[in-house]
């Protein structure tokens, strides 16, 4: 049960990263990249490049569980990234894009707080990595 129970929170966990990479950020690259620079981000298309390296390596190293301290390191970095640039709710003046900007910026603090625990535990149970350390 603990395996099975891990593997889905691992899935759902990422789930954000990836969808976000496949469904947002590659279709509407250009877009994206516009939007970027419109928030001061600096060399935006470089930088969205690597941001969509960095969701999908960390994303699927995580739901495998394969160097998922490493995957988890990734995503951490984009996530400091993201809402440093992105959810920076104390620059608001409408009380309702504050509002929705500290929803997001709260949000991303506690998936900061998974990567954090998935780099100092690990990825568990039915993961790649737990594997191969039992073959050693």
């Amino acid at each position: 049960m603990n395996t099975v129970v891990n593997i889905l929170g691992r899935f759902l966990l990422v789930l954000i990263f990836l969808m976000s990479a496949v469904g947002n950020k590659i279709p509407h690259f250009s877009g994206t990249a516009q939007y970027m620079e419109s928030e001061g981000v600096p060399a935006p298309a470089l930088l969205l490049a690597g941001a969509i390296v960095f969701l999908l390596a960390g994303g699927l190293s995580v739901l495998i569980g394969y160097k998922a301290r490493i995957g988890a390191a990734l995503l951490l970095v984009f996530l400091l990234l993201a809402t440093y640039w992105f959810h920076d709710f104390w620059t608001f003046e409408d009380a309702q894009a504050k509002q929705a900007q500290t929803i997001n910026f709260m949000k991303n603090a506690a998936l900061i707080g998974a990567m954090l625990m998935m780099i100092a535990r690990g990825a568990g149970p039915g993961s790649l990595d737990q594997r191969l350390s039992k073959q050693k």
